[in-house]
This record gives C-alpha cells, sequence and structure tokens, in this order.
C-alpha cells in the first residue's frame, strides 16, 4: 500500500466499503470469523459500527463478501496456478503444491477455515466454501484431462485432497514441508494416471 492509499484508511471517509474488506480478510485469515468481532473489524478499518452495518448488514453477510473477493479477485496464491497458460498441464498440476514465500503466515486456506468455524453445514457461508471447492476440483479435472488422464475423475478428487491436507498441515505445523511432501505424492499420482492404460 503507497502512502496516499495509508493515508486514506488511516484518515477515514471514502472507501469505507473497500476497507472493511481489507479489514474482514486480514483478520478473518489471521485469527478466524469467530475470534474476529465487529467492533475490531469498525476499529481496524477505521469506520464506525454505523458505517459497517450500512455497508453489511450482518457478520455472515461481510464473510461472504470478503470470501467471494478473495476469490473474485484472485488472490489464492497456488490455485491460480491452474490458469497458466506458459505451463504444461502436468506442471500446472505440480504447481498447486509449490511452498509459499518466506515469511507468509501459514494459516491455511481461508475458505476450509472458514467452514470449519462455522457448525451450520446448510449455512449460506459454508455452500458458498461448498461451491468454491467444487469449482476448484473442477478446475483440476479439466487439467487432468488434458494431462491425459486415464480416470480424471479421480485424479482430481485426489489431487484437491492432497492440496487441502498439505495447507491444513503447513498450517497446523508452522512448517512448509508439507507442500513438498504433497508435491512428491502428487508427481507419484499424476504419472500413474498418466501410465494408466
Amino acid at each position: 500500500m503507497n502512502s496516499t492509499n495509508e493515508a486514506k484508511v488511516r484518515a477515514g471517509g471514502r472507501g469505507a466499503r473497500e476497507r472493511i474488506l481489507a479489514a474482514a480478510e486480514e483478520l478473518f485469515y489471521g485469527q478466524g470469523v469467530n475470534a474476529t468481532g465487529m467492533a475490531e473489524l469498525a476499529t481496524t478499518a477505521h469506520v464506525s459500527k454505523r458505517t459497517l452495518y450500512q455497508h453489511f448488514a450482518t457478520k455472515d453477510e461481510l464473510i461472504e463478501a470478503c470470501l467471494r473477493r478473495f476469490q473474485d479477485d484472485e488472490v489464492l496464491g497456488n490455485e491460480l496456478a491452474l490458469k497458466r497458460t506458459d505451463l504444461a498441464p502436468v506442471e500446472r498440476l505440480l504447481a498447486l503444491f509449490t511452498a509459499p514465500a518466506p515469511g507468509f503466515p501459514l494459516r491455511g486456506c481461508l475458505f476450509s477455515n472458514t467452514a470449519v468455524e462455522i457448525a451450520d453445514t446448510t449455512h449460506p457461508v459454508r455452500e458458498f466454501v461448498a461451491d468454491h471447492k467444487r469449482r476448484f476440483a473442477e478446475q483440476i479435472l479439466d487439467i487432468a484431462r488434458e494431462a491425459g488422464a486415464s480416470d480424471p475423475e479421480a485424479l482430481a478428487g485426489q489431487l484437491s485432497v492432497l492440496f487441502d491436507g498439505a495447507s491444513a498441515r503447513a498450517a497446523v505445523l508452522s512448517s512448509i514441508d508439507p507442500y513438498a511432501q504433497a508435491r512428491a505424492a502428487a508427481e507419484i499420482l499424476i504419472e500413474q494416471a498418466i501410465a494408466a492404460p
């Protein structure tokens, strides 16, 4: 963020919705949705609670808007590797398991973390997360087909589980090692899937 933007954020005023979403992204990812209160969100976003509720009538509405922004703005890290046109299909699949850069917080997947915190499986936010995860698996499926996998559906399911597992385990252990371990497993799965008759 440049100094002009920082000054705008500190000063309040215009751009309240953007500041609220930026604060939500930071706090929800950093400490979880349940541990983050609306008062803390308002303070971090430099808005009044009244302004916060004018933009987002409920916390659930803000959670979904934050996830939607995270998804639509394409800031999903390794998931973006699937869209790279400069890589062969197999390399795109393996790029999912690239370890985050040093200093990047190992907090796992914002979507998975949010779903875990919301117990009600029929909650709209849980449904949004499930839809996101299904679309992610469909992207992997398309690339698995492109790579020539004999059973692309099975490979897509396996790689989706590996991806989510690596992200969660890295967060739990505060270690990037699970990414390398998942990549090694992915290499075997992909090789077998492509070699199979």
